[in-house]
């Protein structure tokens, strides 16, 4: 029956309809049908163009065209649609079709790597299979909504008789109902999940709209199997979307107790799912009520057509599923759109941190300058203590974590001292820029603030690595120097200090190695965040706080002040820990796959400079390669604080569904403030003064 797909026309096709072939030759006719309506280029000469018209919507016309003028293959085409729908089971597709079969985000995954790496088959008595078999591009979904009302009648009425039409009687008429309810159950079903429920608003839950869908839903059903008349059937319609409506406030405020309860990937998915159902069903209702008003009397003996209203609504009900059928195949897009939320609740979580890294005054300014120089003495020991590590000639695993412990804790002193590293601070600050964003295409104050925001943060930042390297020299120089006093020989020997210069060299990878640097940084933010929402999803503060066995072991006052405190500090704790182990480990799990990656930290690099200063004396400033290193910090700074600042700000405005429409804005009234005032991007202006008795530093 099937030939290849270059030698199909229209008369070949219309020959090949064939209602008595089986039931996998017949779904092969139907892929075969949409394949020729989407081929490019007409079938003879003679056939017509419209540039205005998708080709698709054109071949259609002349094939209803065709199939209208000749009765054979008119009653051919009836027999064979008629024959294969009413053997496909349509709920398959109305009710199932797009939704995960488990409320799980790895479900769905699996779902789509099978539908993507497994080839499907006509041979099926499913329409939600066999449909992505028919619509099997992107582009479908444009021609689909481009088909006239007129061309989309005449094709239904090749499809059904006329007094099928007419009686109300539409083959598709019990499957919608039918999926309505199926639909309904599974909204129940999660809307009333635990972790679905305690996240919702109480007076919203009140009148049990979960439980009322469904009884909506069999309310539709019994009218339409009793024959209530029009006014009965679209008072149930309305009840119907009054509770659907009820059921999305309620799933909505799921999003506004993030912060008491936190969020998961899956919970994000079975919101996502439970509104898609919602309107699943809503699409539905609008076919089944579209032709509900009074019809028309009988003209000369011949019925009158059906109301014209449910050809647009099957349309759009169509266009709907395609679309559906097109996201189904993107494994970006459902990252895209099930992370969206987790990454916002993450991103803020980080910008609550990050506000405390930006300074504002010249009080904060002077803090964070002290705070940073108290960070850059422990980092001088810190690089002191990597050297001696090195010097034990561990395997490269135990090499690595050994080096990971020291990095994570220096970082932990450095947090629980209230100091700071420098290169911390962007992917941090990063998420409480974005939501400066959030107001800049409709206000010249709203990107006045942004660039005041930005001026903040920039001095912030010079005050974060000044402080770092004001001290992490003098320090590890003072040591060494304590060294050759003491020993006669310094902490850091010479093998060690060329290794230094070699690996530090401007015209080597250090570059490479900064940016990647930058890429940790970023990660650690993340994981920060992931933790944190992680703590309070799980809530483990209410665990330490009320839990009997901890409280009989710390007392009830202790417990809370020890659930406070891990509330308070769980992101930091998370971000400085998996910044250290990363900073160790990545580089020697690199190795094992051959990579060859290494990190370069400002401060870090810095410290072992001024480590091989110390070991080789003032004679080292006459050598070529001390002066390529030193000029690689600035650089190799740069670099960590722009790469984990931008991949910082690009996730929070991704995930808070922004897009910088008004970048020219931006840049132009940040090129008027460097112009105006240079100084405000490196120190507080002399007018913040006065700020510091009214808003003092946090």
């Amino acid at each position: 029956m099937v030939g290849p797909r270059a030698r199909w026309d229209l008369s070949a096709l219309l020959n090949a309809a064939d209602p008595r072939a089986t039931a996998a030759e017949q779904h092969l006719w139907l892929v075969r049908w949409l394949q020729w309506l989407r081929s490019p280029g007409p079938d003879r000469p003679g056939e017509p163009t419209d540039p205005s018209t998708p080709w698709p919507v054109q071949r259609l016309r002349l094939f209803v065209d065709v199939a209208e003028r000749h009765p054979e293959y008119r009653e051919r085409l009836g027999g064979l649609w008629r024959a294969t729908f009413s053997r496909l089971d349509a709920t398959g597709l109305l009710a199932d079709f797009g939704f995960a079969p488990r409320h799980g985000f790895l479900s769905e995954f699996a779902e789509r790597l099978r539908l993507g790496w497994l080839p499907g088959t006509p041979q099926t008595d499913d329409l939600g299979a066999l449909f992505p078999q028919l619509f099997s591009e992107a582009a479908d979904a444009d021609w689909l909504a481009a088909i006239d009302e007129g061309t989309l009648e005449r094709l239904l009425a090749l499809v059904m008789p006329s007094e099928e039409a007419v009686s109300g009687q539409e083959p598709w008429r019990p499957a919608m109902v039918e999926s309505i309810q199926l639909l309904a159950s599974q909204m129940r079903a999660s809307g009333l999940s635990g972790p679905m429920r305690q996240r919702m608003d109480a007076p919203l839950l009140a009148d049990r709209p979960f439980h009322q869908v469904v009884q909506a839903a069999e309310a539709l059903r019994a009218g339409h199997l009793d024959g209530d008349d029009a006014a009965a059937r679209l008072q149930q319609a309305a009840y119907l979307r009054a509770v659907l409506d009820a059921c999305r406030q309620a799933a909505a405020s799921v999003r506004g107790h993030l912060d008491e309860h936190g969020i998961s990937v899956d919970l994000v998915f079975q919101i996502d799912q439970l509104r898609e159902r919602g309107d699943r069903i809503e699409a539905l209702l609008a076919c089944l009520v579209s032709d509900l008003s009074p019809a028309a009397p009988a003209i000369g003996g011949t019925p009158a057509p059906a109301p014209a209203g449910a050809a647009p609504e099957l349309r759009a009900l169509l266009v709907g599923l395609v679309q559906c059928a097109d996201r189904r195949r993107s494994l970006i897009g459902l990252f895209r759109r099930h992370y969206a939320l987790l990454a916002r609740k993450v991103t803020e979580r980080s910008a609550e941190t990050g506000e405390h890294y930006i300074t504002r005054t010249r009080a904060e300014y002077r803090t964070m300058l002290a705070q940073a120089c108290g960070g850059g003495a422990v980092i001088g020991l810190t690089t002191l203590l990597k050297f001696a590590l090195g010097a034990l000639a561990l395997s490269a695993f135990w090499a690595g974590f050994a080096a990971g412990l020291n990095y994570a804790a220096s970082f932990v002193l450095i947090y629980l001292l209230h100091w700071t590293v420098a290169t911390k601070q962007p992917a941090m600050t990063a998420p409480a820029m974005a939501a400066k964003l959030e107001g800049v295409s409709a206000s010249d104050e709203a990107v006045e603030g942004f660039v005041d925001e930005v001026a903040h943060l920039l001095r912030t930042q010079v005050a974060g690595i000044v402080g770092n390297l004001a001290l992490v020299v003098p320090v590890v120089l003072a040591v060494q120097g304590l060294a050759w006093w003491l020993a006669g020989a310094p902490v850091v020997g010479e093998e060690a200090t060329h290794h230094v210069l070699h690996s530090l060299h401007l015209l080597g990878p250090t570059l490479l190695y900064a940016a990647f640097t930058g890429v940790l940084l970023f990660a650690s933010s993340l994981i920060a965040g992931w933790v944190e929402n992680w703590f309070v999803f799980h809530r483990l503060d209410s665990a330490i706080a009320w839990n009997p066995a901890i409280r009989d072991r710390l007392g009830p006052e202790r417990a809370m002040r020890w659930s406070r405190w891990w509330r308070q500090h769980i992101s930091g704790l998370a971000a400085n820990v998996s910044l250290g182990l990363m900073l160790g480990l990545v580089p020697a799990i690199g190795a094992f796959f051959g990579l060859g990656l290494e990190v370069r930290h400002v401060t870090l690099a810095m410290g072992q400079l001024a480590a091989a200063l110390g070991a080789l004396g003032p004679a080292l400033l006459h050598e070529p390669d001390f002066w390529w290193c030193l000029a690689a910090i600035p650089l190799v700074g740069l670099l960590n604080l722009g790469v984990s600042f931008t991949l910082a700000f690009r996730v929070a405005l991704a995930s808070r569904g922004l897009r910088v429409r008004d970048r020219g804005r931006l840049y132009a009234a940040l090129r008027r403030r460097f112009r105006q005032a240079p100084a405000s991007f490196v120190v507080p202006p002399a007018e913040d003064a006065n700020a510091t008795e009214e808003a003092p530093a946090p």
